[in-house]
Formats: C-alpha cells, sequence, structure tokens
C-alpha cells in the first residue's frame, strides 16, 4: 500500500477519499485554489498545497501544478476523484511519466472509453447492445443534422469528451437543430475542451440503470450491481438508488455479463461504470450509453449494499493487488438510496446559486451517511460544480430507504445559500417515485408539483415576530422602552405596527403587529389577526407559537435580511420598503428589463444597442458552475441598454439588457 497519495480534486469527493486513506493509515496530501483556502478538505487532510488562482484552468485542471504538488510532498500516487481531471488520458499519462501511480484505469482505457463515439464501436464489436445514432468521429455541424433526420427526431445531442450531463442537448424539432448543436459545442468546449459532438435516437420514458464494476490487472474483473439513475435534472442525476426496482436477477446477470464484457474489451483496471438506457416497458431490451472511467458521484449506495469500500478496493487494486473476492462472493444487502444537494433554485428552473454557508447541520445515524465538503462560513461561489454533498440512506427494503432519507432531509440544515433540499424531499415523496415507476423526464414533467405553493405563511409570521420583539431584559441590559417600534402608546389600545418583507423571487408581503399582554397579533396581507409569541430563541434556533401551534425553524440572521429553515425548505426573508425599491431596483422594474438569473460570467453577446430583436430570440449567454442559461428577448423591440460584454462577471438579478418593445418606440 502507499504511504502518501494526493487527492487531485476538490469539495466533497476530495473529503470523502481522505476519509478512506486515514482509514488505512495513509497520508493524505489535499490540493487547493485560492478559493478553496479555509474549504473542509484543505482542513481535514494531513497536508495541503496550493495550486493557483480560483479559475479551474489555472489550478485544478492545470496538470503541471499537480503533478509538482505530488513531487514536493513526496505522494506515491494521485487519486483524481470525480469530475475535474478524473477522465483525462493526458493527466493518467503525465502521472505514469512522473512516477506516481495513478488510481484509476489505463490512459488508454480512459481514452478510449472516453470518446463516446469509439467506445460504441468497440463495445457493439464485444457483443453489448448500443443505442442507434450517428457513426464516425469528428462530424461538422451539417453530418451531426444529416444524422438527426436520418435517425429521426427526437434525438440527443451528446459530447464525446466528458460526462454528467454537460453540453447535452435534446432536440425535437429540427428547426432548433443548428442552434442546438452550436450550444452544445460551445458547453463541451467551456466543460471539456473538446467539442466533438454525436447524435442518438432519443428513446422516450428511458430509464437510467448503471452497472458498477471492478477490474484488477490480472485480468478479474467483477461486477457490483446495478444503480437506478432514472431521477434526473438537465441530464444529470439528482437521486440514485440500489438496487434498482425494474430488474430481475436474470436482466440483472445479463447486464452485469455485458458490463463486464464491456469493461474486459477496453483493458480495463479499477473501479468504472458502465451505463445503460433502459425502456421502462421493456427492460430486457437495455442499449450501452457509455463508460465513466472513474469512481461515480453515487458509488456510496453500492458501498452501502455490498459493504465494500470502492475507494480502498482502488487503492489495493492500483498497488498491484488481485481481488480479494469473486463474482459469487458479491452480495446485495437492503436497498441504499442517495441525494444529491446542489446549491441551485429549483422554483428558478434549477439555476446555479450561491453564498456562504451560514448555519450547517448534517445528519448521520447507522442508517444515514452524509458525505460533504461544506462548513459553516464557507463561500460556495459560482465557480465549480453545484453539488455541496450527499445524504446516503440505507434500510432493509426500499420502502424503509425511502423513509429514513426524507426525514434525513428534513434534519439537513443548510442556511445562507438557496439549495434543493426541500425539492429532493417532495420528489421522494412522489407517488410515482415511491411505487418505482420512474423515468428520466418525470422531474421535468412533473416539476410543478414537486415546489412548494409559495411560502408558508408562518415564515413571514416569524420574521414578523422577531422584528416586533422588543429589546432589554437581563441578557441586554436596560433598554428605552419608548425606542421601541411596538406599537405602545400612552393610555390607548395599541397601534398596528406594519412591517414589508420579501423572500426574493416572491411578491413582498405586509404583516402588521400589535401587542396584546406577553403575546403579539399579526395579520398578513389583511388575512384575520391571530395571536402569536417566540417561545425560544437561541442564536441558530427558533420556535413560534401561531394561533397555539408550535413552529421550529433553524434560523440565522445576515447583513441582508433573515434566513429560515423547517424540513429541507430554507427562505431568505428581507425586510421590504415598497417605495425604495420601486425607485432603485431596476432587477425587479418590468418586463423590459432582463436581468441574470443566477451569479456566473456572460460567455455570449449576440446583440449590439439599437438592434432590432423578435420575441424569443437568444441575445446573451450566462454560465455558472458549468452550466449554461440563454437570456432571451421578452418581446419584440429593440436593445435599449446592454450593460455588459463577453467576460463580464455579474450577480444574480443584475440587470443584462433592457429591451424597449415595439409598440413604445
Amino acid at each position: 500500500m502507499f504511504s502518501t497519495v494526493l487527492v487531485a480534486n476538490r469539495g466533497e469527493i476530495a473529503v470523502r477519499v481522505v476519509r478512506t486513506l486515514r482509514a488505512l493509515g495513509v497520508r493524505s496530501v489535499a490540493v487547493f485554489s485560492d478559493a478553496d483556502a479555509d474549504a473542509r478538505h484543505v482542513r481535514e487532510a494531513d497536508t495541503a498545497v496550493r495550486i493557483g488562482p480560483a479559475a479551474a484552468a489555472e489550478s485544478y485542471l492545470s496538470i503541471p501544478k499537480l503533478i509538482d504538488a505530488a513531487r514536493r510532498t513526496g505522494a506515491e500516487a494521485v487519486h483524481p476523484g470525480y469530475g475535474f481531471l478524473a477522465e483525462n488520458a493526458e493527466f493518467a499519462r503525465a502521472c505514469a511519466d512522473a512516477g506516481l501511480a495513478f488510481i484509476g484505469p489505463p490512459a488508454e482505457a480512459i481514452s478510449l472509453m472516453g470518446d463516446k463515439i469509439r467506445a460504441k464501436e468497440t463495445v457493439r464489436a464485444a457483443g453489448v447492445p448500443v443505442v442507434p445514432g450517428s457513426s464516425g468521429s469528428g462530424l461538422t455541424d451539417a453530418e451531426l443534422a444529416a444524422s438527426a433526420a436520418e435517425i429521426g427526431m427526437p434525438v440527443l445531442l451528446k459530447p464525446s469528451a466528458g460526462g454528467g450531463g454537460k453540453g447535452m442537448r435534446l432536440v425535437r424539432d429540427a428547426a432548433l437543430l443548428a442552434e442546438e448543436i452550436a450550444a452544445a459545442r460551445r458547453e463541451a468546449r467551456s466543460s471539456f475542451g473538446d467539442d466533438t459532438l454525436l447524435v442518438e435516437r432519443w428513446i422516450d420514458r428511458p430509464r437510467h440503470i448503471e452497472i458498477q464494476v471492478l477490474a484488477d490487472a490480472h485480468g478479474n474483473v467483477v461486477h457490483l450491481g446495478e444503480r437506478e439513475c432514472s431521477l434526473q435534472r438537465r441530464h444529470q442525476k439528482v437521486v440514485e438508488e440500489a438496487p434498482s426496482v425494474l430488474l430481475t436477477p436474470e436482466i440483472r446477470a445479463a447486464m452485469g455479463e455485458a458490463a463486464v464484457n464491456a469493461a474486459r474489451s477496453c483493458g480495463y483496471v479499477g473501479a468504472g461504470t458502465v451505463e445503460f438506457i433502459v425502456p421502462g416497458g421493456d427492460p430486457s431490451s437495455y442499449y450501452f450509453m457509455e463508460m465513466n472511467t472513474r469512481l461515480q458521484v453515487e458509488h456510496p449506495v453500492t458501498e452501502r449494499i455490498t459493504g465494500l469500500d470502492l475507494v480502498e478496493q482502488q487503492l489495493l487494486v492500483a498497488a498491484g493487488e488481485k481481488l480479494a473476492f469473486g463474482q459469487q462472493d458479491v452480495r446485495l444487502d437492503g436497498h441504499s438510496v442517495e441525494a444529491r444537494i446542489c446549491a441551485e433554485d429549483p422554483a428558478r428552473g434549477f439555476l446555479p446559486s450561491g453564498g456562504r454557508v451560514l448555519a450547517l447541520s448534517e445528519p448521520a445515524s447507522d442508517t444515514v451517511r452524509t458525505d460533504s465538503g461544506l462548513t459553516a462560513g464557507v463561500d460556495t461561489g459560482s465557480t465549480y460544480d453545484p453539488m455541496l454533498s450527499k445524504v446516503i440512506a440505507w434500510g432493509p427494503d426500499r420502502a424503509a430507504a425511502l423513509r429514513s432519507l426524507r426525514a434525513a432531509l428534513a434534519d439537513t440544515v443548510i442556511l445562507g445559500v438557496q439549495t434543493n433540499t426541500g425539492f429532493l424531499r417532495r420528489l421522494l415523496a412522489h407517488p410515482a417515485v415511491v411505487a418505482g415507476d420512474m423515468d428520466t423526464g418525470l422531474v421535468e414533467r412533473d416539476l410543478p408539483d414537486l415546489l412548494p405553493e409559495g411560502v408558508p405563511a408562518e415564515v413571514y409570521a416569524a420574521a414578523a415576530l422577531l422584528a416586533a420583539a422588543r429589546p432589554g431584559g437581563p441578557a441586554e441590559g436596560w433598554a428605552d422602552p419608548f425606542g421601541a417600534a411596538d406599537g405602545w402608546r400612552l393610555g390607548g389600545t395599541p397601534a398596528w405596527t406594519v412591517h414589508h418583507f420579501r423572500v426574493p423571487g416572491q411578491d413582498p408581503v405586509t404583516v402588521r403587529t400589535r401587542r396584546r399582554g406577553p403575546e403579539l397579533e399579526l395579520a398578513l396581507d389583511g388575512a384575520a389577526p391571530v395571536r402569536g409569541r417566540i417561545v425560544d430563541r437561541t442564536p441558530d434556533r427558533l420556535t413560534v407559537e401561531l394561533d397555539g401551534v408550535t413552529h421550529r425553524f433553524a434560523h440565522v440572521r445576515s447583513p441582508e435580511g433573515r434566513w429560515l429553515g423547517r424540513d429541507g425548505d430554507s427562505w431568505h426573508v428581507q425586510a421590504y420598503d415598497p417605495v425604495e425599491a420601486n425607485l432603485s431596483g431596476r432587477g425587479h422594474a418590468g418586463a423590459d428589463t432582463l436581468a441574470a438569473p443566477m451569479p456566473g460570467t456572460v460567455t455570449v453577446v449576440k446583440v449590439a444597442v439599437g438592434d432590432k430583436v423578435a420575441a424569443g430570440q437568444s441575445l446573451l449567454v450566462v454560465e455558472a458552475m458549468k452550466m449554461e442559461h440563454v437570456i432571451s428577448a421578452p418581446h419584440a423591440g429593440t436593445v435599449a441598454e446592454l450593460d455588459v460584454s463577453p467576460g463580464t462577471t455579474v450577480a444574480m438579478d443584475q440587470v443584462l439588457a433592457v429591451v424597449t418593445p415595439e409598440e413604445e418606440q
């Protein structure tokens, strides 16, 4: 076994690899950019090396800097995690040239399976069924369009390099094909440095099932069962589970054998995943999609049901050991489900969010595991992937595992950053998910039912109770009672005090309060008054009572407002002055104004001031966390203002452009 291993990654996967290294008594070396100087993976590793500025191209994607960090710290091996350079054949070769063991497959296998076009041809020759699609590499836009016409709409555009859903585009309308090809190439070039595309037949209501394989350098290859990854948004997984309810033992064995054959066909060594697309109505008709030549984000569910530590197995294989077990020794125990917590807003189309983590509480028990790169005070930013952590639950059966995960997500508190945690709880309670009747389009198809119906009234009531709380008391010393804004007046009924609040993206809410003895009366937006009081308040927790009903919140205060959280959801409640906002809040001024939907960088500007535009025409592209968002004209008109250019960094709701409608010209 190695004595020192460098982890060439960041976030939760770096923390997770360090955990296994520590358990094995192996010294760990972390690397970090300037953006991650105080990150959790830096704190938990035995030593850490700065490798450059925040930009990934100058730090986590810099092969020379990573090799130099390994040399300087005496590392004998490099674990690439996933993402960044994990599936980069050049990096694997550079490690070998530097005398470092690359904890992953050989560079040749990475190169072969990283090219989806060559990969399909190779596994097809090994007898593995593949999805019908284009053939040949380096196709021009015209050749891709011709292949799409031959296959028939709808089709899926996919980058030949990379994975994770980056650059994938589902095209149903042939008229949009040219624009979608250009966008897919842009995303692929940005994410992987390679804009080669292929086109495949789109299978409606497909299920995404993958097989975990493990191979050593002595010719032994086994599979560790399957994972169901059908719950996705934007072609990226959000919930994964093992095993799949769709497969019979016979189909599981057949798919496992196909995955082993695919691994053998490319001389694979290490942990990898063979991904299949499966028609929900006919699970015996499965097709190879691609092979991920790395550890997968969802590997913990396989670990939980097999009892294996896949990072440990990677280390043993990279050190030259034979697998200590055969296919007949693999047993699947119970059921495990994983949910990915991301810095994103489901109500805004899963656009990335960002911010500083003000309060953090992550569940852990005998049946729940949290893999996280978070600490309180860390700034999530918009530079890297939006995934923050993963919550993994186990149960003796699927129903128990789902219940355990829903409860764990309810106990997860991440305040200061908008996340998808509450959305994940609702998704796991969706009747189709509970029944196991899923497909990759379920989330987008049923999204309105998975979003909350506005902000609960008790959130605004809690904010009003906090705002109306009188200062003073033993802990705070004496305060002038005439300075309290509680409506008190000499010799009469207390007057109503008016408070204005807004959760970003929601309409403002008016709450009136007035004191009634030890309690307050509250009236929300003209509703009938209710009695309320603060039952308990600590720096990070709040309990209020409204008409005899108790509500408990996680709670912190930031300079911009208060964060309240409950049952996986969180709300940023701001004091709001309607008059002042109308004067200065251009981002909310009207339909003419185009504002940034997320913090990020403007990558494309297609218009100039004075240009005539049509309704729905693409004007700009904003990119954040490896995700593109197209800004389109809200109506036909003229570009009256353009406040950004390519490369401009923008904040959420920052004004980008103004389009004056035709009738006003």
